[in-house]
């Protein structure tokens, strides 16, 4: 096995060395799932709730922005958080990640419209976007490559057991008439304050200082290019691709990318450091995780509202389904860990993953409003089977590939471009679908108006489950029809990018994986107590006459 490739930055030596110890791994990994699980919850919660938020607030059309808003956000900041880390240190930024989190959640809980709902989800990525970029680089920094499968599985499982926690929590909050869909944000007030109570007191890691200049060129222009990007996406499919506004933003992403370029290669500290991308493990890694995330996310995001309205559940059983895909996620993500502990290899699991996640997708093109239960959680455990063994396997690889200095910096480049491929699908996908489901949905009240106006159904814009649920035949079945061929086509958009995902995984070059930890790699920690360096001990000159001889000079103590 081999150590992270050489270091270059300085150590700064004046910095105390931390010991590693089994115990104080075990203390921050705590303080870590404390935060993780906030972010965790947070994105799944929302989603049974989702079309009783829309039709309540009036944003059935543009239902999409609530996953976007969110996904946008946390894109924008993860290169920040990952470059911000390796320069001052990840504790202070890891508290403030939890804070904005937490904040965000209190001003979204007490939205007074669509509008003001969707800033405070941009707020929330903010501060998702930080927890799980330095949850992941804090894990690298305590822990070896060899061994940070065991460490990174169980986060993934988190978010794994958060697929079904969520949507049942969201489900029960969304049903209850003492709560109400609210309840969905302010359950991340005390779960936040407590995980920054536990993160204060246990995330014990080293503060370094900085005097180069930060790049706050660079943040800007990479802000601007992925903003024009995902406002392309979005505006392409509602306004048409050939929209004066459409253009508009795909000229601004082309002049961003160009401008971006050009600042990082003249920047002392780049946020995105160009050289990053000469290394071509790092390369295939980010671009397949980019691929699966736009298939990922765009998959799950969906979903629950296609059940809860042409399965005719609530939104609670709705997010029963999800437990199918929990339990295929659990499974893979712990059993390769284990593998990659004893073994070393991940390439064979990452090829596997996504095999089975392109399989899901193909059977998920059959959907229809007929489609059992069953058929339907059957698919779910394979999707996440197909994520257990992929999602921690690409991040593993992008940092085994870098110095250890700049792990944070290779953590976030990575996660971001993921975060891309799943804004782009969640916004490219979300488009789709709703602007196929607005027609189909206008055409069933248009020719059900009688049935419409009676079961209180005046607009698709107002369209939630439980009015779904009390309309009568035929509008039932018409509006259960257009959710079901508005959804279920819009999977073979995602078919081919899965394929050039499976042909990135052939293409994955297996580095051997790490012995050392990252702080340890850079000199801020060691494993053993013996490790520790030496100080030398002191020694004092005594004050000498003005004139002595020979004998009388260099008296010491």
């Amino acid at each position: 096995m081999q150590a992270p490739p050489t270091d270059a930055q300085p150590v700064d030596s004046t910095a105390p060395v931390i010991v590693l110890t089994r115990r104080r791994i075990n203390i921050i990994f705590s303080a870590l799932i404390a935060g993780m699980l906030m972010a965790a919850l947070d994105q799944t919660i929302v989603s049974t709730a989702m079309p009783t938020i829309v039709g309540d607030l009036g944003g059935v059309s543009h239902m999409a922005w609530m996953t976007t808003a969110y996904l946008l956000a946390t894109t924008l900041v993860m290169p920040v958080y990952g470059k911000f880390g390796d320069l001052w240190g990840r504790r202070n930024l890891f508290l403030i990640a939890i804070g904005l989190f937490t904040l965000a959640s209190l001003g979204a809980a007490l939205s007074p419209s669509f509008g003001w709902l969707v800033v405070w989800r941009g707020v929330q990525g903010l501060g998702g976007g930080g927890l799980m970029i330095l949850s992941q680089a804090i894990i690298a920094d305590i822990v070896p490559a060899r061994e940070r499968a065991k460490y990174m599985g169980p986060i993934g499982a988190l978010f794994g057991l958060s697929a079904v926690a969520g949507p049942l929590v969201g489900g029960f909050f969304t049903d209850s008439a003492a709560l109400g869909w609210e309840w969905c944000f302010w359950v991340n007030v005390p779960v936040g304050l407590a995980a920054f109570t536990i993160g204060w007191f246990a995330l014990t890691l080293p503060r370094k200082r900085n005097t180069t200049p930060l790049d706050y060129s660079g943040i800007i222009a990479l802000s601007a290019t992925t903003t024009s990007l995902v406002l392309f996406t979005d505006f392409g499919g509602s306004d048409g691709w050939g929209a004066p506004r459409t253009l508009l933003f795909i000229a601004a992403f082309v002049v961003s990318v160009v401008v971006f370029v050009l600042v990082e290669r003249r920047a002392a500290e780049p946020i995105v450091p160009l050289s990053l991308f000469r290394n071509p493990t790092f390369v295939v890694a980010t671009a397949l995780g980019m691929a699966v995330g736009l298939g990922m996310f765009a998959a799950i995001a969906f979903m629950p509202t296609y059940l809860q309205m042409s399965s005719g559940l609530s939104a609670a059983n709705s997010g029963l389904l999800m437990l199918p895909m929990t339990a295929g996620i659990i499974l893979t993500i712990q059993g390769s860990a284990g593998f990659i502990q004893r073994t070393g290899r991940y390439k064979v699991l990452t090829i596997a993953g996504v095999a089975l996640i392109l399989a899901a997708m193909l059977w998920m093109t059959t959907l229809s409003g007929g489609t059992s239960l069953w058929t339907v959680g059957a698919m779910f455990f394979v999707l996440g089977a197909g994520l257990g063994l992929i999602m921690q396997n690409v991040v593993l690889a992008a940092q085994n590939a870098v110095p250890a200095g700049q792990i944070g910096t290779a953590t976030s480049t990575n996660n971001y471009f993921r975060e891309v491929g799943a804004t782009l699908g969640v916004a490219v996908f979300g488009t789709l679908f709703t602007s196929r489901l607005a027609e189909s949905l206008t055409s069933a009240l248009t020719g059900n108006a009688e049935q419409a106006v009676q079961a209180g159904i005046t607009s698709p814009e107002t369209l939630v489950p439980s009015a779904v649920q009390a309309a009568g035949e035929p509008l039932r079945t018409a509006i259960v029809d257009a959710y079901a061929d508005a959804l279920a086509p819009v999977f073979w958009y995602l078919v081919p990018i899965l394929v050039v995902a499976l042909l990135l995984a052939f293409a994955l070059r297996e580095v051997p994986l790490s012995d050392v930890a990252g702080m340890v790699a850079r000199g801020e920690a060691v494993e053993r107590e013996e490790d520790l360096p030496v100080v030398p001990p002191v020694t004092l000159v005594a004050d000498q006459p003005a004139a002595t001889t020979g004998d009388e000079a260099s008296l010491r103590t």
